[in-house]
C-alpha cells in the first residue's frame, strides 16, 4: 500500500505564478482525488538551475510552465524523456517540439510589458513611455526596475529579444543604455510591476499577465506594449527523465493540455497552445500576436543563452537587489 502511494505522489517543479496555480490546481487535485502533487514553486532561472543541479539524482517527476528556453537547456543535458501527453493533436505545432514523441509541450505565451505607475508618472511630470527606445530617455533615470535575466524568464526574454530585435552589437549598447536609467534588477519575473504598482518605481519592465491583472484589480498601473514589439516566450511542460517514472506523472501531463485547463490559461493568456473560445481578456491589443516580435527564436535563445547570462552579469549585476 505504501508503494501504490508513493507511485501516486509527484513532485512538479514550475514557474507559474502563485495565483495562477491556486485556480489551475485545484482543478486537477478534484479530478484526480487519489493523486497528490508536491509544486515546487520559484522563478524561472532559479526552477532551472535546479533541474541542472540535479541532473545526476532528478528529484522533479514532471515540469508544468516553465520556458520553453529552459526546457530545451535541459533537453540538451538529457533531463527530459519523451512523452506525448493525450490530446496533443490539438496543440498547435509553433507550441511544441517537433518530434514525435515530443520532448516538451506547449500550453501558452506570456510576452514583455512595461507596468507604469499613472500617479506616479504624473507625479513626477513625466511623459508615457511607448517604445523600448523611450526607455533610454534621460528624464526616466533611477526611475525604472526590470526582472534579472540570470533568475528570471520574463528578464531572460527581454534581453534575448532586445539582442535579435537590434543585432548584438547594437543590442548590447541599447542595453548599456538603459542600465543608465535602471534602479535595480530583481530576481522575479512580476516583482517590477508589484513595485510599480506600490508607487515604489514609476516603470517595471515585467510580463503580460501581471500587468492586466493589477491594472484590472484597480492599481494605477497602465501595461504599455512596446510599440517595436514584445519580447515573448513560450511556457511550457514536460516530462523528467529518471530510472522510476510514475504513471501519475504522465496523468498529471495529459490534464496539464486538457480543454478545461486550456481554457483557465486562455482567462489570463490571449495566445494558447490549443484554441479556444475564451476571449481575449481585457487589457490586451486586439491582436495580441501582432504585438509579439515576429524574428523571436527560441532554439537561437536556448543556444546561447549560457554566452548572454555570463555577459549581461558582467556587465550589469552590480544593480541587482540582494538575494534572498
Amino acid at each position: 500500500m505504501a508503494i501504490a502511494q508513493a507511485d501516486k505522489t509527484i513532485n512538479v517543479y514550475t514557474a507559474l505564478e502563485d495565483d495562477q496555480i491556486a485556480v489551475y490546481l485545484p482543478l486537477f487535485e478534484k479530478e484526480h482525488p487519489d493523486i497528490k502533487v508536491n509544486i515546487v514553486r520559484d522563478s524561472t532561472g532559479v526552477v532551472t538551475a535546479k533541474l541542472l543541479a540535479e541532473k545526476d539524482n532528478p528529484q522533479a517527476d514532471a515540469i508544468w510552465g516553465l520556458a520553453a528556453t529552459s526546457l530545451l537547456v535541459a533537453d540538451q543535458q538529457g533531463l527530459l524523456e519523451p512523452y506525448a501527453p493525450a490530446g496533443l493533436d490539438r496543440i498547435l505545432p509553433e507550441f511544441r517540439d517537433s518530434r514525435n514523441p515530443p520532448h516538451w509541450v506547449g500550453i501558452d505565451t506570456y510576452f514583455s510589458v512595461f507596468c507604469v505607475n499613472t500617479v506616479e508618472l504624473n507625479k513626477r511630470n513625466l511623459p508615457m513611455p511607448t517604445s523600448w527606445a523611450d526607455l533610454t530617455k534621460p528624464e526616466y533615470k533611477g526611475q525604472i526596475v526590470m526582472s534579472n535575466p540570470a533568475s528570471s524568464g520574463t528578464g531572460f526574454l527581454s534581453v534575448a529579444t532586445l539582442l535579435q530585435m537590434k543585432g548584438e552589437e547594437e543590442g548590447w549598447k541599447y542595453l548599456d543604455a538603459l542600465h543608465e536609467n535602471i534602479a535595480q534588477y530583481m530576481h522575479s519575473g512580476s516583482k517590477p510591476c508589484r513595485v510599480a504598482g506600490a508607487g515604489e518605481y514609476v516603470i517595471g519592465i515585467s510580463f503580460d499577465f501581471r500587468a492586466i491583472r493589477q491594472k484590472n484589480e484597480g492599481q494605477p498601473i497602465e501595461a504599455i506594449f512596446p510599440s517595436e514589439g514584445s519580447g515573448w516566450e513560450v511556457e511550457a511542460n514536460a516530462l523528467v527523465k529518471k530510472a522510476q517514472i510514475k504513471d501519475a506523472a504522465k496523468t498529471f501531463l495529459d490534464w496539464a493540455i486538457s480543454d478545461a485547463i486550456m481554457q483557465e490559461y486562455a482567462k489570463s493568456f490571449p495566445v494558447t497552445a490549443a484554441k479556444t473560445n475564451v476571449p481575449i481578456p481585457a487589457g490586451y491589443p486586439a491582436d495580441p500576436v501582432a504585438q509579439l516580435f515576429a524574428g523571436n527564436d527560441l532554439n537561437w535563445a536556448a543556444a546561447n543563452r549560457e554566452r548572454i547570462l555570463e555577459e549581461w552579469t558582467k556587465k550589469y549585476d552590480v544593480k541587482s537587489e540582494p538575494r534572498s
